[in-house]
């Protein structure tokens, strides 16, 4: 069979590698470190409640597992017209080649003072240790937040920075020492969070009023500091600790590639997470695709980069490559699977968050709607080791 190059460790990279091998391709994984990270459960390794081992799974595990060959290297570039990966250590010739390398992030003045639970997975734990430290001192203010991006307002990652606000509350009210601190949300968007739908946005204003968390929304940012949060109009948000989740951008390989990219420096892409170059006549030539963080998400305007759409997206590519392959004209989209949904953890309990075209619904799961995030967590783990089986869409 053809040989298929995928780039990239995540939840894209994997699960196009997965259903590649499926498929039989002779498959190569470029990953920049050895493990799939967990994102989704690394809200709990600040507020100690998982360790950083519990959200890693081995690469060289499901190598094992599915059959495909495993490199741990840095992409430098990508020379598309050339069919060939420039890495820092090796060089790459493909027939088939998946982006999904992620996204780069919106460059914010001073954002070397916050730390973000979206970024480097070892800033997770820089953020728990910090906060340790802040519950030794006996008290302290936090800020959380995300930002957004003008052009392309898909790759926002508000949920995070919710629900890890959410849980330290929690862990503070825990340990009796809630009044001691104070809680802020800030982002500069007028509505944050409502992509989630309106009902869900008056739902997110009744937690923080609930939980006595002050709310900073509608100000641009203008940079980070030592002290806090500055806005556009010059006023301080006072703040020792400060978790900030910048918007997505085109990640930095992009730039010194020869890929279509559109204003936000995404990898353009059809309905089958196919690239089109104007110098191949169809993508059937040109044999790249490009999914999940990497790629501009066609949509509505609520549309959002999510683990398990990056999931849809991998399973049409492995079809879609198998399909060209086999001279078969059909072909597989992830346009139709456009939604959000999540389980929005507060530590104490969660809320069920779903959209589509036709509704939006927020629905609110004392206690055991932190047991079932904690559930999909273990079955995100098992199931990609083939331990336990897929659950079909999931």
């Amino acid at each position: 069979m053809r040989k298929v190059l995928v780039l990239g460790g995540g939840f894209a990279g994997v699960e196009s590698a997965i259903y590649l091998r499926k498929y039989g391709f002779d498959v190569t994984l470029v990953s920049n470190r050895d493990y799939f990270y967990i994102y989704p459960i690394s809200i709990w390794i600040p507020t100690g409640d998982i360790s950083f081992e519990d959200t890693k799974v081995s690469l060289k595990e499901l190598q094992k597992v599915h059959g495909f060959e495993l490199v741990i290297d840095e992409v430098e570039s990508i020379k598309s017209l050339e069919k060939k990966v420039y890495c820092k250590e090796h060089e790459f010739r493909y027939e088939y080649l998946v982006i999904a390398l992620g996204s780069g992030k919106m460059k914010h003045k001073g954002v070397e003072h916050t730390l973000s639970i979206c970024g480097k997975p070892d800033d997770a734990l820089t953020l728990k240790n910090r906060l340790d430290e802040l519950i030794k001192k006996g008290g302290g203010a936090i800020s959380m937040g995300f930002g957004g991006n003008p052009k392309d307002a898909s790759n926002v990652r508000g949920g995070p920075a919710y629900e890890l606000l959410f849980n330290v509350h929690n862990k503070l009210k825990k340990l009796g020492i809630r009044d001691k601190f104070k809680l802020n949300f800030f982002a500069p968007m007028e509505k944050p969070g409502i992509r989630m739908g309106p009902n869900a946005l008056k739902m997110m204003d009744l937690f923080f009023d609930k939980l006595d968390i002050d709310s900073y929304t509608g100000k641009k940012i203008k940079e980070f500091t030592s002290e806090g949060v500055v806005f556009e109009d010059d006023s301080l948000l006072k703040s020792d600790l400060t978790m900030f989740i910048p918007a997505g951008n085109g990640h930095k390989v992009f730039e010194n590639s020869d890929l279509p990219l559109n204003a936000a420096g995404f990898v353009n892409i059809n309905n089958y997470c196919e690239v089109k170059h104007d110098y191949y006549a169809t993508p059937d030539e040109y044999k790249v695709f490009a999914l999940g963080d990497s790629a501009a998400l066609q949509g509505p305007d609520w549309r959002a980069k999510q683990g398990h759409i990056a999931e849809v997206m991998a399973k049409c590519v492995a079809y879609n490559i198998n399909a060209m392959e086999n001279g078969v004209i059909s072909r597989k989209s992830y346009s139709c699977h456009i939604n959000i949904l999540c389980i929005m953890d507060s530590g104490d309990g969660a809320a069920f968050v779903y959209r589509n075209d036709k509704r939006a619904i927020m629905v609110p799961m004392p206690i055991i709607g932190h047991w079932l995030k904690k559930g999909w967590g273990w079955y995100c783990r098992n199931s990609k080791l083939n331990k336990i089986p897929r659950i079909p869409g999931l």
